[in-house]
């Protein structure tokens, strides 16, 4: 069925808000035959996921999305098929108007989290006050009853292995942890081969270094080699995950491609008002350690609450070393516990059409 989509996403988290809907745009396009239109309120951010975008133009075609700046005032356009509002943006009152005419199936796609409730809200649907709408809510997640999780049929997360010692990528928040772990791996009794993502992880670490560390600069401190790397494309990002040993995280999107990437990872979640954030933690780590014996689960726990800012990184940071191997061998039967949930395109799909 020749569907079409208008997917909405007012950017927050500059990378995991766009990456997310762009993931999840071109795949509707490419593997379902949407015509997606995104709209989108800041298009530099896909520059650099997708060479080839220009954030200069407010209307353009990459891989089978047509990608529209979201302006103020919007413009007069007939409403798509399917509305997506991409993590409870407000949609443009003039937009919804036009809906009204010809109701839509219209989509509240949710943030992702591991928590209870998920299940019992995805799916659900909520009247509009005054006008003939419905909305549904749709939430990815990590069990049966919720939408999954974004899994392209085309993406590749066989990267080379860059170095023979063991290897990090580093991608975070700015995080006052980050400091003392650098700390320990440059005095630590084994060799630290660490991959530095371009914007706020570089900066710390040439904060943490005292000189220059642009782009293109590699260094050694004691145990730990530092490599600066430049943005990379999304499908560059997915092959560096499965290149490296370990990967730190963040957010939703760069999250959820460390699993499927199969390898070790620590999550550094969105900071969130009255500590919010560390009920999510706790619910990740409590599905995600179910299949860890005691002493893996424990190290993780540990050490992902002290990545966190709840603990000493660097006392936890032995035990999470000792416990790689049982995490690398958990993350296999992880990744296809996902995999049999189908992914959240595909299950979006098949929910619209449902309704159409």
């Amino acid at each position: 069925m020749n569907v079409s989509c208008d997917l909405f996403c007012a950017v927050v988290d500059n990378l995991g808000d766009a990456g997310v809907c762009w993931r999840l745009a071109r795949q509707l396009a490419r593997e379902h035959g949407w015509q997606v239109r995104l709209w989108i309120d800041d298009i530099a951010p896909l520059c650099g996921m997708r060479p080839g975008i220009d954030a200069r133009h407010d209307r353009q075609l990459a891989d089978g999305v047509e990608i529209r700046r979201w302006t103020s005032p919007f413009p007069a356009v007939e409403p798509a098929q399917v509305v997506v509002e991409a993590f409870a943006c407000e949609l443009p009152a003039a937009y919804v108007a036009a809906m009204a005419r010809r109701p839509p199936v219209w989509i509240n796609l949710e943030y992702l989290t591991a928590e209870d409730w998920v299940s019992g809200c995805h799916g659900m649907a909520s009247p509009h006050a005054s006008l003939p709408l419905v909305k549904h809510f749709f939430s990815p997640g990590f069990t049966a009853g919720t939408g999954g999780l974004i899994h392209e049929l085309d993406a590749d997360f066989h990267g080379d292995r860059p170095h023979e010692e063991f290897t990090v990528s580093l991608f975070c928040y700015d995080n006052p942890a980050l400091p003392r772990l650098l700390d320990a791996w440059a005095g630590g009794v084994a060799p630290v081969n660490c991959l530095v993502a371009a914007g706020a992880p570089r900066r710390q670490v040439e904060s943490w270094l005292g000189e220059a560390f642009p782009v293109g600069a590699a260094t050694r401190r004691g145990q730990l080699a530092l490599s600066a790397l430049p943005f990379l494309p999304q499908a560059g990002y997915d092959r560096l995950l499965g290149g490296c040993d370990l990967n730190f995280v963040r957010g939703e999107d760069s999250f959820v491609r460390a699993q499927w990437a199969q390898r070790p990872f620590v999550w550094q979640i969105y900071p969130q008002a009255e500590n919010a954030h560390g009920e999510k933690l706790e619910a990740f780590l409590s599905l995600y350690g179910a299949g860890l014996d005691g002493t893996a689960k424990d190290a993780v726990g540990a050490f992902w609450r002290a990545w966190n800012d709840t603990g000493d990184i660097a006392a936890s940071w032995p035990d999470m070393y000792a416990a790689l191997p049982a995490l690398a061998a958990h993350a296999v039967p992880w990744a296809a516990r996902l995999a049999r949930l189908g992914n959240l395109a595909e299950n979006l799909a098949r929910f619209c059409l449902e309704r159409l």
